[in-house]
C-alpha cells in the first residue's frame, strides 16, 4: 500500500478540524423557547400564545430565521410579513421580547432562553405576527410626502442640491415606515385616529427640511393642530425602539421650534 502523498495528506489535516468541530457542535445543543402570539379568526375568537422548542445551532442567526424555520418545519400555519432580510423594507417589524424591532436584524444571541415574539402593539391584528397599517399609511399619504414646488421644474435637468443641502436630509430619508415607532407611542396609542404619530411627523419634518420642496408654509399649517402634532409628550420611546438609530423626537421638536418662530 503506497503512502499518501503530500497534497492528499495536506487534505486530512484540513479535515481533520472542521470534522472535530462539527461533532462538538452537535453534541452541544443550544435550545430556546419561542413564545409566538397566535391569532387566526377563521378557527377562534381567542388569540393564544404557542410554544416551539429550537436548537440555534440547526438555525440562522436571525429572529427572522427562527420564525422561517418553525414555519418550514413545525407549522405551515404560522404567519408573518417579511421581504428584503435585510433591514430595509420594514415589513418584518414585530414586538421581541417587549421591544418594536425588526425580526431581520435583531439577532437571537441578544435574546433570552424564552423568547417573546407578539405583533406590533395597538394595530388590529389581521393573523397571528401580522397587522393591518391601512390607517398608518392613510396618514403618511395625507401629508403628500413627495417634492410640492410652485416654479416651473428646469426643462435640462432634475431639481440640484449642494452637498450641505443634502446633508439636512440625513437621518430623515432612511426611515422605512416600519411603523415601530408609532405603535411604542402611548400617545398614538391613545389618539392614533388623530395623532399623525412620530414616523408620519418624521417624514413631515423631511420634507420641510428638503431644499427642492416650495410648501413649507403649506406643511407646517396642515400639522398645526392640538391632536395632529401637539398630542406628542416627548415620551422618546419613539427613539428608543427605531431599529434605524433615528431620532423622530428631534424632528417633531424641530416642527414645534418652526411653528414658534413663524409666530415671533
Amino acid at each position: 500500500m503506497t503512502k499518501p502523498g503530500f497534497l492528499q495528506r495536506l487534505m486530512l489535516w484540513f479535515k481533520r478540524p472542521a470534522m472535530a468541530q462539527r461533532v462538538s457542535r452537535d453534541n452541544s445543543r443550544r435550545m430556546r423557547r419561542i413564545l409566538i402570539y397566535r391569532y387566526d379568526p377563521e378557527r377562534s375568537a381567542k388569540p393564544r400564545i404557542e410554544s416551539f422548542e429550537l436548537d440555534l445551532n440547526e438555525c440562522g442567526p436571525m429572529v427572522l430565521d427562527a420564525l422561517i424555520k418553525i414555519k418550514a418545519e413545525a407549522d405551515g400555519g404560522l404567519t408573518f410579513r417579511r421581504s428584503c432580510r435585510e433591514g430595509v423594507c420594514g415589513s418584518c417589524a414585530m414586538n421581541i421580547d417587549g421591544q418594536n424591532t425588526l425580526a431581520c436584524t435583531r439577532p437571537l444571541a441578544s435574546c433570552g432562553d424564552k423568547i417573546r415574539i407578539y405583533p406590533l402593539p395597538h394595530l388590529p391584528v389581521i393573523k397571528d405576527l401580522v397587522v393591518d397599517t391601512t390607517h398608518f399609511f392613510a396618514q403618511y399619504a395625507a401629508i403628500k410626502p413627495w417634492i410640492s414646488t410652485q416654479t416651473p421644474a428646469p426643462a435640462d435637468r432634475e431639481r440640484l442640491q449642494s452637498p450641505d443641502e443634502r446633508g439636512q436630509l440625513e437621518g430623515l430619508s432612511e426611515c422605512i415606515l416600519c411603523a415601530c415607532c408609532s405603535t411604542s407611542c402611548p400617545s398614538y396609542w391613545w389618539n392614533g385616529d388623530r395623532y399623525l404619530g412620530p414616523a408620519v411627523l418624521l417624514q413631515v419634518w423631511r420634507w420641510i427640511k428638503d431644499s427642492r420642496d416650495e410648501s413649507c408654509g403649506e406643511r407646517l399649517d396642515a400639522v398645526e393642530d392640538s391632536f395632529r402634532l401637539y398630542r406628542c409628550h416627548t415620551i422618546m420611546n419613539c427613539t428608543q425602539t427605531c431599529p434605524k438609530g433615528l431620532n423622530p423626537a428631534k424632528a417633531i421638536a424641530g416642527i414645534k421650534r418652526m411653528l414658534l418662530e413663524r409666530q415671533l
